[in-house]
């Protein structure tokens, strides 16, 4: 396993990520079988595992703490903080009031003394990122958090991020966490030029593209809409809308390439990301032990620029072909009154 130095900060971290979405209630309830995951992780080399508070409402965090007892030493713990803990105001957001609170459970829940990077999990409006930045740096020199970042934020946001912290004497931001797939090459236009250019680490997240790039969806075959993914979001995955078929195509002509490298798709996915120069560090998150070892399978693969040049020419670099999953939309799309004048004032005349 290779390592990378985490956005200027000289902690090293591999170049794969273990994720742990899926531990807990909405993936592997097997405790024990997710700690096992995580010490074939450490076994292999990875030495950077991420986590988040949302994740099966803090049961991925009990389970990440308890799998790293006697090794914690070894590893770069990464959480995240922002959606909704429990019923009730304020246990959401990036304001003070909830970040200094969230800090003290995900430390309570991980069963550790720090966290060597906390992850503000997407943009929140309602709050000033001056007031979400002082809060975490002074959280770092309480020795509570080691470093932090920000998590799919759009590039226009780690822009003002940096500029607040440059005019208000405020740490930044040193990592951003977005989505990242040869079918939602999206960032490549922005977001990814943008955090080089800050000297930010960069973990990208489902490289499989929510299981297009799996290998289990092929053009001509039936899905399934009623389980998993394809339940919560049968738009994006029902086969009789034209965007779904282009995705379908592109997965049967990068089958193509896998089978010519003489390796799997999910190992083609992953590699993509490994291999542009703003990545650090790519997130594989599996629910078993036999998808861990076919992800990490392929960590010694090497795409040359024969290989990149034909994905190009399948999803061209900056398209999205797939739009990933709990991407934060600003409200100037979602708000439909920031986006209409009242009636009366719409006409030119």
């Amino acid at each position: 396993m290779r390592y990378r130095n985490l956005g200027g900060t000289g902690i090293e971290v591999s170049a794969h990520c273990l994720g742990t979405m899926m531990f807990g209630a909405i993936g592997n309830t097997d405790h024990e079988d997710c700690a096992r995951i995580v010490h074939a992780a450490l076994d292999q080399g990875i030495n950077f595992v991420d986590t988040a508070d949302m994740y099966s409402a803090g049961e991925s965090e009990v389970i990440v703490g308890k799998a790293l007892k006697g090794r914690r030493d070894d590893v770069v713990l990464a959480t995240k903080v922002h959606f909704q803990m429990g019923e009730g105001r304020n246990r959401s957001g990036n304001s003070r009031r909830w970040i200094v609170r969230a800090v003290e459970d995900s430390l309570r829940r991980l069963d550790t003394d720090w966290i060597d990077l906390y992850q503000v999990h997407r943009p929140d409006h309602s709050t000033d990122v001056e007031e979400t930045l002082s809060v975490l740096g002074d959280l770092v020199r309480a020795g509570k958090i080691r470093t932090f970042g920000c998590s799919t934020f759009p590039a226009e946001e780690l822009v003002e991020a940096h500029h607040v912290a440059e005019r208000r004497a405020l740490p930044r931001f040193r990592t951003e966490q977005p989505p990242y797939s040869i079918l939602a090459r999206g960032i490549e236009a922005d977001v990814l030029p943008v955090a080089r250019r800050y000297g930010m680490g960069v973990l990208t997240w489902s490289p499989l593209a929510s299981g297009f790039l799996s290998g289990k969806h092929r053009l001509g075959s039936p899905v399934d809409l009623t389980t998993g993914r394809a339940k919560l979001h049968p738009a994006r995955f029902d086969p009789a809308i034209p965007g779904n078929v282009a995705k379908l195509e592109a997965v049967e002509k990068l089958i193509g390439i896998a089978d010519d490298l003489g390796c799997t798709l999910p190992e083609l996915a992953v590699a993509f990301p490994v291999a542009h120069p703003a990545v650090t560090s790519v997130i594989i998150g599996p629910r078993t032990m036999e998808q861990f070892e076919s992800l990490v399978k392929g960590a010694g693969l090497v795409l040359d620029d024969e290989v990149l040049d034909r994905i190009d020419e399948i999803v061209p670099p900056g398209t999205n072909l797939y739009h990933p999953d709990g991407v934060w939309l600003p409200p100037a799309l979602t708000d439909a009154a920031q986006r209409r004048r009242p009636p009366g004032d719409r006409a030119a005349g």
